[in-house]
């Protein structure tokens, strides 16, 4: 071989598509370990006797360290390491098919050959090449059996979020766009970015073929908490100097946005932001996962599976303590193996790249196995027993007097933690209940079972615990009942109609102060603003039950609501001689409707008209109209549309052109922002055809 630079063949098309790698859209060969890619150089007529190919990946390769590796050519594929088998040979030109071995070190590979007849000469470089996880491949960690999941958890750039509340769900579409443009080499780079790679860059790369490994250390990088990762989380309900994180809509901005910086965090994120861009990233490495959400999730910062809410005479929601009880949260499952637990608890695990606890000194969760959570085995890694209270801790809440800081008992509920537990189906836009995988039947004897064995594991069952209610407390029985109905449309610019209904549970008349408050809140249950409050004195005869309309004009909450849409709405019961009774509800309001129409056939390379409507609901006029366009293979990048301001019941129509470039089911998302409505979303699904 002449150790001048050898031209090289990659068969980018034909490796690719054996790869399940042709979404990528590169010029360096892309494709998956385990599984053979065919390459031709020049060369000289006699390869088999004389020539060896070195693969290197990272700063510091070495045969010990499995990130080098030394072959030459044989006559059949190796299990166990590397190796090489002659497609063909000319004089000129040599063509070999190269194994990876399933348990390879993912990520950028160097491949030179050196021709050993000629003495010493140096190897001569062939170029580089991107190794990644296969799925596909029996012997891999991440094989997964159905193919149909694999095209959903690795190759499916779409993927609906699920939010709201436990009333209330609502799905929104989100652009993973985990295949496009420089994308790939932005999560490389966010390896090597990472603590573990700082401190020891050779000791990393030499762990990046164990997926349990890659899982938790990007779950610290998607978060800038310890190590300048992507995106700062925000919390607040204001987000000056960077965008709401309601506004995203895809990964693929977040992620261009850090590189581009100089790898600055990215402002701002929310939970579904940091599970989004993790799934984008796990998803391009080839490690199959998704996203799911669990409805009234807890946050047990102290570790003791009980949260703790508290309230003030008023009915207001105290933010005191670290625990609290969100809307929803939402975090990822990936699929692969756990040889260092057994077996039994290979399959979906959880990470979480949601900056909530330290987990070995930094914020990172996961992988938690998903069935270690369901049988309470907290004691298990990693971060067991902090997953199993955001889907079982118990829920306390708690009446407190700040000027005596004395706190009494409302009530305790066990079943509350932990509902509808959702995330995408395979193949269709549609929800599908994981509740049942991660515990046992609410309430039922194997799941109190359960609870009371990872109580005993965490050592929760045998010391006293000074905060814990009295068995004296828990067992009191209320006098009345109440809830809050809704009375009315659910919508941003309507008023909110509710009804708060009181039952006398008792045979003789009982006397009631109902202190109600509402509050606009984060999706995290955070109070931003009050927005209406109200006092009521009721005399219920024996076994009476009583309504009381209550009406939230639009003016009253307009200026309060954050692009979360929630509001909280509380009724603390002063019984007299009796105990508290407190009634609450969260609401999740509707945005208004988009309306997206694709007029005429979406067909590959032609220009296709799209419409998108919006309809003002309220009668004031909406100012700084923008919408926001984006699809994967239907355009590139992001298309914005400013809009002349829309008078009161007035609709809105923005026509555009667009070019779709790929044929198969697309999803277009658009996102509509004004003055009074931010970050109103819609996607449609448009079927692209030759």
């Amino acid at each position: 071989i002449a150790s001048t630079q050898p031209s090289t063949n990659w068969h980018l098309k034909d490796n690719a598509r054996d790869h399940h790698t042709s979404k990528f859209s590169s010029e360096e060969l892309i494709v998956r370990r385990g599984q053979a890619f065919t390459v031709t150089f020049n060369g000289t007529q006699q390869p088999e006797q004389n020539i060896t190919f070195i693969a290197e990946t990272g700063p510091k390769p070495s045969a010990l360290a499995k990130t080098q590796a030394t072959f030459g050519i044989s006559s059949t594929v190796s299990k166990e390491n590397w190796s090489a088998v002659l497609q063909s040979a000319s004089s000129s030109s040599v063509s070999v098919s190269i194994s990876s071995p399933p348990n390879a070190i993912i990520g950028r590979y160097r491949l030179s050959v050196q021709s050993t007849a000629s003495g010493s000469s140096s190897p001569a470089s062939l170029g580089t090449f991107v190794l990644l996880f296969n799925p596909w491949s029996s012997d891999d960690d991440v094989f997964l059996l159905n193919k149909a999941e694999c095209e959903e958890y690795v190759l499916e750039e779409f993927g609906i979020i699920f939010a709201g509340n436990k009333n209330r769900i609502n799905g929104f579409g989100w652009n993973f766009g985990q295949f496009q443009g420089d994308i790939l080499n932005i999560c490389l780079s966010m390896l090597d970015r990472s603590l573990n790679h700082r401190q020891d860059p050779a000791t990393d790369v030499s762990h990046r073929n164990d997926p349990k490994y890659l899982g938790r250390v990007l779950s610290a990088m998607v978060n800038a908490n310890d190590d300048q990762g992507v995106l700062l989380g925000n919390w607040s309900g204001t987000y000056e100097g960077g965008k709401d994180p309601s506004s995203w809509t895809g990964s693929g901005e977040i992620l261009q946005n850090w590189k581009k910086s100089g790898y600055r965090p990215v402002r701002y994120g929310q939970c579904w932001v940091f599970a989004a861009v993790l799934t984008t990233v796990l998803r391009c490495l080839g490690i199959p996962t998704r996203m799911v959400t669990n409805f009234s999730s807890a946050h047990d910062a102290d570790a003791n599976l009980r949260v703790d809410e508290f309230y003030d005479a008023e009915g207001n929601h105290l933010e005191r303590g670290a625990d609290s009880v969100w809307n929803f949260h939402v975090w990822n499952e990936s699929w692969f193996t756990r040889s260092d637990l057994g077996p039994s608890y290979n399959g979906w695990q959880v990470l979480d790249a949601t900056p909530q606890e330290e987990s070995g000194g930094i914020y990172q969760c996961g992988p938690t196995s998903r069935k270690a959570v369901k049988e309470g085995e907290v004691d298990l890694d990693y971060d067991c027993a902090f997953v199993f209270a955001e889907v079982n801790a118990d829920c306390m809440y708690w009446n407190y007097e700040p000027t005596t800081g004395k706190k009494t008992l409302i009530f305790s509920k066990s079943t509350e933690i932990g509902q509808l537990i959702s995330t995408k189906a395979v193949g269709r836009d549609d929800r599908v209940d994981v509740t049942n995988d991660y515990k046992y039947e609410e309430g039922s004897k194997t799941e109190r079972e359960i609870f009371k064995k990872a109580r005993k594991k965490l050592g929760l069952e045998d010391k006293f615990d000074p905060t814990a209610p009295t068995p004296r407390e828990v067992d009191q029985k209320p006098d009345i009942s109440g809830k809050f109905k809704v009375d009315g449309p659910l919508q941003v610019g309507q008023d909110l109609s509710l009804v708060l209904v009181l039952t006398n549970l008792q045979s003789d008349a009982k006397t009631v102060h109902a202190n109600m408050t509402a509050w606009s809140t984060l999706y995290t249950r955070k109070p931003v603003g009050e927005i209406w409050k109200d006092s009521i004195d009721v005399t219920l005869s024996p076994k009476e039950e009583k309504q009381f309309p209550i009406k939230i004009p639009y003016t009253g909450y307009q200026q309060q609501l954050t692009a979360d849409n929630m509001i909280q709405v509380t009724a603390l019961c002063h019984v007299e001689g009796g105990i508290q009774v407190l009634v609450q509800r969260d609401i999740t309001l509707d945005n208004p409707a988009i309306d997206i129409q694709v007029l005429g056939e979406a067909k590959v390379n032609k220009e296709l008209d799209v419409e998108v409507v919006f309809a003002n609901p309220i009668d004031v006029e909406v100012m700084d109209c923008v919408l926001q366009v984006q699809g994967n293979d239907l355009l590139r990048g992001i298309l914005e549309i400013d809009l002349p301001p829309l008078k009161a019941s007035e609709k809105s129509s923005a026509k555009f052109k667009l070019t779709p470039f790929e044929t198969g089911p697309k999803h277009l998302l658009v996102n509509f922002s004004c003055d009074k409505f931010a970050h109103v979303k819609a996607f449609k699904m448009v079927n692209v055809t030759d």
